[in-house]
């Protein structure tokens, strides 16, 4: 299996951008892990043996902690998924994962962040597809 979603469009990010989200934000990470990671285009973050895509991305949490608390960010939730209850039937995610970032501007600044992306290979690695949602917090 190749591949999906990765990295944000162009479109995608001004659309992010343009939604003026004011105050915190949260994203929704939806992940599937490759079998083995494959650092073909991170060969210098690859360890000696070859790991699991779950264990690369444990890499990625691992390295990018310090970065997201810096910027005001926080995992408020990971866990382990599966299929849908509601929804297509052939669809599942290895995991989920719920960050926290106290506004737009600091998940970009988080993002842009130089050391950070010296290390995003292990997420690459780790992935074979993914999904982001930004959710903004509304009264019912």
């Amino acid at each position: 299996m190749e591949s999906k979603y990765l990295y944000p469009t162009r479109e995608a990010g001004r659309e992010f951008i343009t939604r003026e989200i004011q105050g915190p934000v949260v994203m929704l990470n939806q992940l599937r892990f490759r079998e083995v990671a494959d650092y073909s285009t991170a060969q210098d973050l690859a360890p000696d043996v070859p790991i699991s895509g779950r264990e690369a991305y444990n890499l990625y949490v691992r390295h990018t902690l310090p970065f997201l608390k810096e910027s005001g960010g926080d995992i408020l939730f990971f866990g382990k998924g599966g299929h849908f209850l509601i929804g297509p039937e052939n669809e599942y995610w290895d995991a989920v994962m719920l960050i926290r970032q106290q506004s737009v501007s600091s998940f970009l600044a988080f993002e842009q962040n130089e050391e950070y992306m010296e290390i995003i290979g292990h997420r690459t690695a780790a992935l074979i597809d993914s999904r982001l949602l930004p959710v903004e917090e509304t009264k019912l």
